[in-house]
């Protein structure tokens, strides 16, 4: 069995990024107690948080797709779930067997090649790596900050009683 240094280089390493991730979506799900308080409040804090400050980096906000933290929550949550158990349990619970989900794969493969889009061949793997593991990391270290920041707001808003009506 592979054991895992405890290198200052695995600081950065792709398993120290998913375990933060795990470790802030796990105290988020312990700590909201209630999530259904988290209906009908909006995602920004009132004062309009303009950008997020991550690793001395200053990133604008992105207009999100959720209206709500219970939204957001349940996105966080799920996105845990999917890492923890993989997408093949979330495929296999939509009805679709392997056979059906390879049928589909190759049919897209098909489609694409009579519309011109050149095949995946395999050419550059070290380059489709490196592209998906530096979105990766990406993703993850913005989840991360998104777990924190619903956590601290709930623990914040929770302690004002700000969610009670």
């Amino acid at each position: 069995m592979m054991q895992i240094s405890s290198d200052p280089c695995n600081k950065h390493s792709l398993l120290n990024v998913m375990n933060r991730f795990m470790a802030a979506a796990n105290n988020m799900d312990e700590t909201i107690m209630v999530p259904s308080l988290l209906r009908d409040v909006p995602l920004e804090d009132q004062e309009g948080q303009e950008s997020i400050s991550h690793n001395n980096n200053i990133e604008p906000t992105i207009p999100s797709k959720q209206r709500d933290m219970y939204e957001h929550y349940l996105l966080l949550k799920s996105i845990r779930n999917d890492m923890e158990w993989g997408l093949l349990k979330r495929e296999l619970n939509s009805g679709a067997s392997l056979l059906e989900m390879a049928v589909k794969q190759e049919e897209q493969q098909q489609h694409n090649e009579k519309n011109g889009v050149p095949p995946e061949d395999g050419s550059d793997l070290e380059g489709q790596f490196h592209y998906h593991l530096k979105g990766l990391f990406g993703v993850l270290a913005k989840l991360t900050v998104q777990a924190d920041h619903l956590t601290n707001r709930y623990k914040r808003e929770i302690g004002g009683s700000n969610f009670m009506r």
